[in-house]
């Protein structure tokens, strides 16, 4: 097996960055998007000797506002569309800009997701009706027609199962018409027939999405910025992607769970978690010589530089729950596939530009994955203090610089709610760790954290602007008030806090970041 680069070797060298999701961006009224503020942030970042930016899946949310658990696994969430670059495109007219809804008021400050999805909305009736009058100009007509073709793996699903679910009101795809649900031809002929405009509306879309982001992806290299994606392991069960695949996922004839997904009881939790995602049918997996996955991680390295792989340990094996389980406990362990897979993208990429997502208990077979591919792990250090020394997230314990270490993520309370929360025991331990009083939680961990040998540090952008809860974008195990947190303020008044930052990574030789091409 050839030998993987490590993440110090791919980033040439040091790096420092942020993790800051799209729709956290201000400008526009709803929700973040690919216009001029993600340019302005990119620009931003390089300025300062930054080197690395972090999102969060890009995928259309579910219902509670998660991209982790979004009705297809390749679609980017049309709330990213950008109306001014479409309009500089000279792909839809001025009085569409001047139409949209929420055009003439100020950003929200929380995101409003009904409003970023009415926005987009009326973008793509605007985008259809200049393709149905054939007034694209230059080569977009050829471009869009080939684009479709080549994403067709995917795409083609998706615009049939958004249609469709309209058309039944919501209702998950195994609750349709037995003839829908069974995907029968003459029954998806016939939605191609009668909604082709909608199916292509969504392509649109999509096509969209896609060059917007692909432009800032060119933007950010060219500056040194390495872009980080995020895959979760699993994908929903009501998704474009297991309706068209049923026979590669956990699922009987009528679409009902067979087997699901979660982790088994621990120290956090009595019953374990139950995530409700159907696990993954392996045996046919291996019979179509993992073509599935094979798109999948092909999809999701076109749209960032390095791929974070949510919940990395099930490529080695994974906690499988009874289908009508309504608890984790009576789940077993399985094998997973993840070397043969591993080894197939290795070939495939000629890389492997991947982070494991190693956190919680984790054996030592996943260990050995992780490290037989030199894949990086993840150190949180908001999980280091408990008064071990050999506790695995304390920067003197990192066994190499193949590791990105974080002062917390997405799904943890931000270092001023965490330092808030500790009792006189544990801050006691904190400080005498660092050797000095806290008087900034989130800057003397991101300090600890650059000092350490760990190849790439990053931090979420709500520790920079020493914030609290009120700004935390996810707690988990909930289900409102997640997902909706933007930048209170704007882009131009965070440039001391990226100065800072880029000042403090350059003291410990940490600069901007090239990935391989």
């Amino acid at each position: 097996m050839a030998k993987t680069p490590t993440l110090n070797t791919r980033l040439n060298g040091r790096c420092a960055g942020v993790l800051l999701h799209p729709t956290s961006l201000g400008r526009t009224p709803g929700c973040g998007s690919f216009g001029q503020e993600a340019a302005a942030w990119i620009a931003a970042m390089a300025r300062h000797g930054l080197g690395a930016w972090q999102v969060l899946p890009l995928a259309p949310p579910d219902p509670l506002g998660s991209p982790y658990n979004a009705p297809s696994a390749s679609a980017i969430s049309t709330r990213f569309l950008d109306g001014e670059a479409l309009h500089t495109a000279g792909l839809i007219p001025e009085d569409t800009l001047q139409q949209l809804p929420g055009a003439h008021q100020p950003a929200r400050p929380q995101l409003d997701g009904k409003l970023a999805d009415a926005r987009a909305a009326h973008l793509g009736r605007a985008l259809l009706q200049r393709y149905r009058q054939g007034l694209m100009r230059g080569s977009y007509m050829e471009d869009f027609a080939t684009w479709r073709r080549d994403q067709w793996s995917w795409l083609e699903d998706h615009c049939l199962y958004l249609v469709i679910k309209g058309f039944q009101k919501g209702r998950p795809w195994w609750r349709w018409s037995r003839p829908l649900a069974q995907r029968h031809p003459d029954a998806l002929a016939r939605i191609r027939r009668t909604a082709a405009d909608a199916m292509d509306q969504e392509a649109l879309l999509q096509w969209q999405l896609d060059r917007q982001w692909g432009d800032l992806l060119c933007q950010a290299r060219s500056k040194g910025i390495t872009v980080i994606g995020d895959m979760p392991f699993y994908v929903a069960h009501d998704s474009s992607d297991v309706w068209g695949h049923t026979h590669l996922f956990s699922v009987y004839g009528d679409g009902s769970l067979r087997e699901q997904s979660g982790v088994p009881p621990d120290y956090f939790s009595a019953t374990g978690q139950l995530w409700g995602t159907p696990t993954f049918a392996w045996h046919r997996h291996r019979q179509e010589d993992f073509r599935w996955w094979r798109e999948r991680i092909r999809r999701q390295l076109h749209l960032a530089h390095v791929l974070r792989i949510d919940h990395f340990r099930a490529l080695e094996s994974y906690w499988a729950v009874p289908g009508q389980d309504q608890d984790a406990r009576d789940g077993r362990w399985h094998q997973s596939p993840g070397a043969a897979m591993l080894r197939q993208w290795q070939e495939a990429f000629q890389d492997l530009p991947l982070i494991a997502e190693d956190l919680g208990v984790i054996t030592p077979a996943v260990e050995a994955l992780r490290d037989d591919f030199q894949l990086p792990g993840m150190k949180i250090l908001q999980f280091a203090f408990d008064g071990h020394p050999n506790n695995p997230y304390l920067p003197h314990v990192y066994p190499s610089d193949n590791v990105v270490v974080f002062t917390g993520t997405h799904d943890n309370a931000t270092s001023v709610g965490w330092w808030a929360s500790l009792n006189g025991e544990d801050r006691q331990r904190v400080e005498t760790y660092l050797g000095h009083p806290v008087t900034a939680p989130g800057w003397q961990l991101l300090r600890l954290a650059l000092m350490s040998r760990a190849a790439l540090v990053m931090t979420p952008l709500q520790d920079l602007m020493s914030l609290g809860d009120e700004a935390r974008m996810n707690r988990p195990g909930t289900t409102t008030g997640n997902w909706s947190w933007r930048i209170p303020v704007p882009l131009e008044q965070l440039d001391g806090h990226l100065q800072g930052y880029g000042a403090m990574a350059a003291l410990y030789g940490r600069g901007s970041c090239t990935t391989a091409s």
